[in-house]
This record gives structure tokens, sequence and C-alpha cells, in this order.
């Protein structure tokens, strides 16, 4: 069977799953299209800050105000630009670091795999959160130097950005790491890579050629499952103040200020309901898509 008609019986699979997974390809394609294309339709007054602060949602701002009477709605869609960007980058950098190292690993098997696999142990007992703060306070000073060099002043602006996604990219890969590692501890000792090292290939060819295809459904799965983990940390950090800045905004920052907007006197609630909102459905749509691939794409279905 050809890669292009396998490609198509997963998909014809992926859409057989149930009204559930089709609406998550439904939610995150609209989350994306939104998040690309909302902010620039959206009127150039939306952009600005005004006198209208803490407007109630109405049809001029459909999502309200907040305290400096920026339309919420396209804070909530340039803060989806944040997230969605930082969520995808971090998990890509995962992908490759904890796919490779997981790759070495398992197949160099006996004191590598046992001393590789300590070094993942000995990171698993850091807490993230230490090693994101010395991240950004040791970092943050440099990057922003780096980031002037290239001639645009406004570069400077997304130093925390760049920083919270390698950042985050280089702590999520150690679970990718341990399951790739398992996988090819199972997979080393099966007939067809047996076959290819009597042959003389080398072991570049067979970890690309023979183990890497049999993997990547489950590192396709584990990527959609490692794209809402990001996207929750950078949340976490910004709710905190230690994440993205001002003037950036993400869902984090900005569940962070409808908080601080919460009173017993006055409750301005569409500053917390309308970001969390986004972010969750997002993150739902995210999951269900991932437990409906790892259906389609696990080997032993």
């Amino acid at each position: 069977m050809s890669n292009a008609a396998s490609s198509k019986t997963a998909w014809q699979q992926l859409m057989a799953k149930g009204g559930a997974t089709r609406a998550s390809l439904i939610v995150l394609a609209l989350v994306l299209l939104a998040a690309l294309f909302g902010p620039m339709l959206l009127p150039e007054s939306a952009r600005q800050v005004s006198a209208e602060q803490f407007a109630a949602p109405s049809l001029a701002h459909p999502f309200g105000t907040d305290i400096h009477g920026q339309d919420l709605l396209y804070r909530v869609l340039s803060g989806a630009r944040v997230s969605l960007a930082v969520g995808i980058a971090g998990a890509l950098i995962a992908f490759f670091i904890g796919t490779a190292y997981g790759l070495v690993s398992g197949y160099a098997g006996g004191k590598v795999d046992s001393a590789m696999m300590r070094g993942v142990e000995i990171l698993y007992a850091v807490p993230r959160l230490i090693i994101l703060l010395i991240a950004i306070n040791a970092f943050d000073a440099r990057m922003k130097t780096w980031l002037a060099a290239l001639g645009s002043p406004e570069l400077v602006n997304y130093s925390r950005i760049v920083i919270l996604i390698l950042s985050l990219g280089l702590i999520e890969w150690l679970t990718m790491a341990r399951i790739v590692r398992g996988q090819v501890l199972a997979l080393k000792s099966q007939q067809f890579v047996l076959a290819a090292r009597s042959l003389g290939q080398s072991h570049w060819k067979i970890l690309v050629r023979h183990l890497l295809p049999n993997l990547v459904g489950v590192v396709i799965v584990y990527l959609t499952l490692t794209v809402p983990a990001v996207i929750l940390d950078e949340s976490f950090l910004s709710f905190l103040g230690l994440g993205i800045q001002a003037p950036q905004a993400s869902w984090g920052s900005l569940l962070s200020d409808g908080a601080q907007a919460l009173n017993p006197v006055k409750s301005y609630w569409w500053l917390l309901a309308f970001p969390a909102a986004a972010m969750s459905l997002t993150l739902l749509a995210l999951n269900f898509l991932g437990d409906a691939l790892r259906d389609v794409l696990d080997p032993r279905g």
C-alpha cells in the first residue's frame, strides 16, 4: 500500500471516530484562523486605548473592554497568537530533542542507556519553575541585546517569548525521550532490525530508516498532547507575572488581568470568562484530538 493510501486510510479512520473528533478539528481550525486573521480584520479602533474602561459586552465590543479601554476580543485573538505560537514551537523543540535522545538511548542500551536515563531522572527532580525562573532572569537581558543586534527595535519586545519557547521546549522533552526510548527497546530486538544489522547497515541507517518510521505514530500522538502542556505552562507563568509582558498579551496574562479586576464591589466577569473559555476550548480540543490519534495510529490496532 502506498504512503498516500495509508494516509488516506488514517484520515478516514480519524473521521470515523465520532462527532467529538470532528468537532475538535473544527474548533482547532477556527481558533487557528481566528488567531491568524482575526486581529487584522478588526477595525483599527479595537487596537487603541480608549476612555471606555470596563465596558460590558455589547455590539460594539462583543467581549467588552479592559482597564485601558481596549477591545477584549482583539486582545483575546492577539493572545491566541502568542499562546499557540509558544505551545506549538515549544512542543516541536521537545519533539526533536526527545525523539533524538530517546532513539540514541534505547538503541545504545547498556551503560550508555543507563547514564542517559539517570540524566533524565535528575532533570525530572528539578522543579520546572526554578528552571524557568533561572532562564528568564539569566537570559532576558542577553536575548534583548541579541534581538536588538538584528536591526529591528520591535524584536526586543519579543525576548521573553523567545526565552519561554526555548526553555519550555527544553523542559517538556523529558517525557518524550522516555516514551521513545521504551518503544526503541521493544523494536530493536525485532526481526527487521536484526536483518538490517546482518546486512551490514550502519547504526545511523537503522535508526533513521527502520526504527524512526515505526515511531511516527507514537511521537505524533504525544506531540499533540505536548502542545496543551506547553500552553498551560506558559499561561501559568504569565498568570504569575513571570511570562509574557505588556504590551504583548497571552491567554495567561489576560487571565491574570481578569483575576486582578475581580472584587466584591463590582465583578468585571468578561475579563476572566472569555480568555478562560478560549483557552479551555482549545486545550479540550487538543486533548480530544490526541486521544483519537492514539487510537488511529496505535500499531497494535
